[in-house]
């Protein structure tokens, strides 16, 4: 007979850095923005300055400033995707993307909450439309976007690291491993997805089981490329940030025929 169980391993819920670990290795390489001086604009009326030199940058907004690292990857000549891992105020990050030809901006800010609630991620994600004052902003303000809804894309951070995602509605996508510490693994979770410019488009997913959230830029009209972040809570309950990113390879999509998802 053969035995149908489950594998026991795949009852044990990897935690954040468990599965993060190396997915970062076929992220683009990282640039400087020594030099650097941004003052944006966000479409609540508020702002953020950035002052970068070569490995920290100087920011205030928020009702707080700070000195922190930063994690720079030009993702097109134009497009800067800008992660500030928070050192001043724990369990915090700001992720900044930009243009320099349309001068447009989205600001993300991820915020672990002090206590979990069950049935609400513990990482929330606020998001901002914004320009800089590098020049006039021009083209299309970034919001929210349903292009992605249907789509099921195959994404490869490392080589041993592959994902499986299907962008169900406007709020939740579905994801599995094929490889990696969470084979076998996989769920549904709440998710943001912004139109940033033709082919680019910001994601960003919450968890339930675990606490962790992250932010990515998806390029899937110019290299099939994605750029990410993570801040969650480890396996020792501390807060922590990483890196992510890799390959895209699209796997086709799906039209609903009658009553559209939300």
């Amino acid at each position: 007979m053969t035995d149908t169980s489950l594998d026991p391993a795949l009852d044990e819920w990897r935690t954040y850095d468990e599965f993060a670990a190396g997915i970062d290795t076929f992220r683009l390489p990282n640039v400087s923005l020594a030099g650097t001086a941004l003052a944006l604009s966000l479409d609540d009326g508020s702002t953020l300055s950035l002052r970068f030199d070569s490995v920290a940058v100087a920011w205030t907004g928020f009702e707080a400033s700070g000195t922190d690292p930063y994690d720079a990857v030009a993702v097109r000549d134009d497009v800067v995707f800008v992660n500030i891992p928070l050192e001043s105020r724990e369990r915090e990050a700001i992720t900044v993307v930009f243009s320099r030809t349309t001068h447009r901006a989205t600001v993300i800010r991820s915020r672990i909450a002090a206590e979990a609630v069950e049935g609400t991620p513990q990482v929330g994600q606020d998001f901002w439309a914004a320009t800089t004052d590098a020049g006039e902003a021009t083209g299309e303000v970034p919001g929210p976007s349903r292009d992605l809804i249907g789509k099921r894309n195959v994404y490869r951070y490392s080589p041993e690291h592959l994902y499986e995602h299907v962008y169900i509605s406007s709020q939740r996508y579905a994801w599995q491993c094929l490889e990696g510490v969470q084979r076998g693994h996989g769920d549904m979770d709440l998710s943001t997805v912004w139109k940033f410019a033709d082919g680019l488009y910001l994601f960003c997913f919450r968890e339930f089981r675990i606490a962790v959230a992250s932010v990515w830029l998806h390029d899937l009209g110019y290299q099939l490329m994605t750029t990410g972040i993570f801040l969650g809570l480890n396996g020792e309950g501390r807060a922590e940030h990483s890196r992510g990113g890799g390959h895209i390879y699209p796997l086709g999509s799906v039209a609903y025929p009658d009553a559209q998802p939300v």
